[in-house]
């Protein structure tokens, strides 16, 4: 909910509060992978040893990431109230007015310092989640059923996905209220949440993750080293490992031992495929959490609330439900290693389709002199934003975008050439403007208070989008993502059965050390770094306006080339996996037989009799049909 909710919302509103770049808010992004990567190693090979509790490592590190979130906030209250874009005289047309050098928008010099405080507060929160989905998911795997194993852990990254998305819908409402709430009133202001000048309340969501952090903490760290009952689960699993794996176990107790239990591991060819596909979907996943609703904002002109939103009703169904139904598929079809590896590839197959869902583009918004002419000549040595309308007016920096009565959108009231602003409730209307063109007949606000109605040529919103792809993009997007996480938990299972069982923490710790190192860290930097290149319009230090062409082509290139990887990278793990024997590539686990029936199948003995209470447990398959078996 924190990292991949609120941080996500709120990107695009730090930007202009701060005066970030796409780069910087992707290297904010890309702290919490820094750290999670710096501390894995670590993390799963001391808190994998049998003498650590893994509850404990757990409830550390949740404290941590409370902390890192009242950190996150801290920058709100170390900057002086917003002041509002729009809101000054100077804003407005005078004449023969000359700028000042005060008009320089203070968020530029404090964006440098501001970065440091995110970045931080992102490693502490990196640090603190690295237990969660290494330690946690092996305590998890140790005390339940081999059988039920991937139904829990289905559950656990259940609530892994529906978590962004209530961080989505929360943060999303958050926005709605203004950032200095508790000291000024925003209807005195005449702005409202589709202004553009408008700064919601980013730092609420962070300020109630401390305190969840800290009810969620406590009981994790009284949860005992192991629960009820795992020394018999224990006992019972028979290994899947892939054949070529370590057959001696690798000794967990020292950190002399590391190089040769990760050795263990690089030699076995479908656990690094899995490692370079999960680390391709990790850049997709990473990347597309930080700045897809950038993108749905700038590509169909809807407010940072509304794109929060539809990206977590996106989120709970598709996410969730895709990871939640890629686990159960294994439980029902009771697939064995290879059967999980080509699920993986059939989603993955269905994903890269949907992919093309970012060749959908709406026309570029009409913005007064970037995407459209002036309705005035311009002027010869200028800056594009001038024109002889609005030349003698002497406009400064501070952008607060106005729609105009011509359906245009002006960077300000001055570069309309606006000579008049009347403030009415929550809304600002401007009036004698120079450089809105003549229409047949003028819009009105209806003032309830006095019960007029007075005309203006420019107002203080967002002008409509005519764009009717929006709903499209949202259906094909659901789809993208469904198929996405149904390939997650299968990838999971495949992972923790293709090594061998004192070498699961250390292998999941390695699989995230190479996702983060080649998909999640680069992610944010490098979705960053094309959508700055994208930007048609820059102002304060952030970009103002996006050429919506570029964005979604490259947005679509990364999508295609991240999933054309996955595929191929599937694919080579289930070519190169061998089961125990090494002779049966069956892609289901064998049923168990009645007694006294004789089975000759695969790396099975010629004649395999259950017999008073005894078995030949010579198949590395036979604990799982048992377990799979509904009449034993």
């Amino acid at each position: 909910m924190v990292v991949n909710g609120f941080v996500n919302v709120v990107i695009t509103t730090i930007e202009r509060r701060f005066g970030l770049r796409s780069m910087q808010t992707g290297v904010i992004a890309g702290g919490y992978d820094m750290a999670s990567f710096a501390c894995l190693a670590p993390v799963t090979y001391l808190g994998g040893r049998s003498s650590s509790s893994k509850p404990r490592w757990l409830g550390w590190g949740v404290l941590l990431m409370g902390i890192g979130s009242l950190l996150f906030a801290l920058p709100h209250f170390l900057v002086p109230p917003y002041k509002v874009a729009g809101e000054e005289p100077d804003d407005l047309c005078i004449v023969n007015a000359t700028v000042s050098s005060s008009l320089k928008d203070e968020s530029e010099e404090g964006g440098a310092w501001a970065v440091a405080v995110f970045v931080v507060a992102q490693l502490l929160h990196g640090a603190g989640a690295t237990p969660l989905f290494t330690l946690g998911v092996t305590y998890i795997d140790e005390n339940v059923s081999k059988k039920m194993s991937s139904v829990y852990l289905g559950v656990y990254y259940t609530m892994a996905v529906v978590g962004p998305a209530l961080g989505y819908v929360v943060g999303g409402q958050m926005l709605k209220i203004y950032t200095d709430f508790a000291t000024v009133d925003s209807e005195t202001l005449g702005i409202t949440s589709l202004s553009s000048s408008w700064i919601g309340a980013w730092w609420i969501g962070f300020i109630l993750s401390t305190f969840l952090c800290l009810i969620v903490a406590l009981p994790l760290l009284a949860f005992p080293y192991e629960l009820p009952g795992a020394a018999e689960i224990r006992a019972s699993k028979v290994s899947e490992a892939h054949e070529g794996a370590a057959t001696k176990t690798a000794a967990f107790s020292a950190l002399r031992e590391l190089p040769k239990a990760t050795a263990a591991l690089f030699k076995n060819p479908t656990f690094m495929f899995l490692n370079l596909a999960g680390a391709s979907e990790g850049l997709l996943i990473s990347g597309f959490a930080a700045f897809l609703p950038k993108l749905i904002e700038n590509q169909f002109a809807v407010n940072p609330s509304q794109a929060a939103m539809l990206l977590g009703v996106i989120t709970v169904p598709a996410g969730g439900g895709g990871t939640f139904l890629g686990g159960w598929l294994v439980k029902r079809w009771r697939l064995a290693c290879a059967g999980i590896i080509k699920l993986c590839v059939v989603a993955t197959l269905l994903a890269a389709v949907f992919s093309f869902s970012f060749v959908l583009s709406c026309d570029n918004y009409p913005f007064a002199g970037v995407t459209i002419s002036y309705n005035s000549p311009s002027i010869s040595g200028g800056d594009r934003l001038a024109a002889e309308c609005n030349a003698h007016c002497g406009c400064g920096p501070r952008a607060a975008a106005v729609c105009g009565a011509d359906a245009r959108a002006y960077a300000s009231p001055c570069r309309a050439g606006c000579a008049r602003a009347l403030t009415r409730g929550a809304h600002t209307l401007y009036q004698r403007c120079a450089c809105v063109a003549p229409v047949a007949e003028l819009p009105v606000y209806y003032d309830a208070e006095t019960n007029t109605s007075i005309p203006y040529e420019a107002i203080n919103s967002t002008c409509s989008s005519e764009c009717q792809y929006l709903w499209l993009f949202v259906f094909l997007s659901f789809c993208l993502m469904l198929f996405t996480f149904i390939a997650t938990m299968p990838a999971l299972s495949a992972t923790l059965r293709c090594v061998q069982e004192e070498q699961r923490s250390f292998a999941l710790g390695l699989q995230w050390i190479v996702v983060r190192l080649l998909g999640t860290i680069p992610a944010p930097l490098l979705f960053g770094f094309l959508i700055d290149r994208a930007c048609r319009l820059w102002a304060a230090g952030a970009c103002a306006l996006y050429d919506n062409l570029h964005m979604s082509r490259y947005m679509l290139a990364l999508a295609l080339v991240g999933k054309l990887c996955s595929l191929l990278f599937f694919f080579f793990a289930w070519w190169f996996y061998r089961p125990p024997g090494g002779k049966n590539n069956n892609a289901v686990a064998p049923s168990a037989e009645l007694p006294g029936h004789d089975k000759t199948n695969g790396n099975l003995p010629t004649v395999a009799t259950i017999g008073n209470g005894t078995l030949d447990r010579s198949n590395g398959y036979c604990n799982q049909a048992l377990e799979c078996s509904d009449h034993l």
